[in-house]
């Protein structure tokens, strides 16, 4: 079972690694969106994970911010979620913005952002921060091996399945399993994997129903 996570691009702006965990973090779910409850956060990154979250944390916070470095969210997010986005009214999108630098002595207090439009920096009050500009998986020990997407991630179960043919090279007769690879009795699990849901509780239920398909495989080999 490959369980191997990504690791998350870093935001290099002055300040993010000092106050990461203290009002800066990387990725967010809904337990913080809780946390924020009438307060004012931002939300960097403009792909659907981060509309997925400015929608939680609306529910809570007074307001959400979304930065993002482009003119639009239309290249990098789903038109419904755009859609979603913009029928709430304490969602604000930030165009051309991006993050110069997070100001805080212990926690997180002000964010300078640098408005690319205009080329010059304005500085924000702001009670946490959520960074959403990508992951990597780190497969390339993988290579013409097991089969991944583009970025890396790697395919399993209905992925795998091109025309209506099974991968390359698969032997049983069968289609591959929900979470298994292209080579039989291999499993991914977790962040790594293509279309998994960035989340702890979902990549542990992964691995619970992988468990059960590698009994399931093992008992007929």
């Amino acid at each position: 079972m490959i369980a191997t996570g990504v690791q998350w691009k870093r935001l290099k702006a002055p300040g993010v690694d000092r106050l990461q965990g203290a009002g800066v973090y990387y990725g967010g779910g809904a337990t913080e969106a809780l946390s924020c409850k009438g307060e004012v956060i931002y939300i960097v990154g403009g792909a659907n994970s981060a509309g997925q979250a400015a929608m939680n944390f609306a529910k809570y916070a007074e307001r959400v911010f979304i930065l993002v470095r482009g003119s639009s969210l239309a290249s990098s997010m789903s038109q419904y979620l755009i859609d979603q986005i913009e029928q709430m009214p304490n969602i604000q999108i930030w165009t051309h913005a991006s993050v110069a630098e997070v100001h805080g002595e212990s926690h997180l207090e002000e964010v300078s952002v640098l408005c690319s439009d205009t080329n010059k920096v304005e500085r924000v009050p702001a009670s946490a921060m959520f960074i959403f500009i990508g992951a990597l998986p780190r497969t390339d020990w993988l290579n013409d091996v097991i089969e991944r997407d583009e970025r890396g991630f790697i395919l399993t179960g209905p992925d795998l399945i091109r025309d209506g043919k099974r991968p390359k090279g698969w032997t049983p007769n069968r289609d591959p399993f929900l979470l298994e690879t292209n080579i039989p009795g291999i499993f991914a699990v977790g962040d790594v994997r293509h279309g998994s849901v960035k989340r702890v509780a979902s990549g542990v239920g992964e691995g619970s129903v992988a468990v059960q398909f590698i009994h399931q495989y093992l008992s007929k080999v």
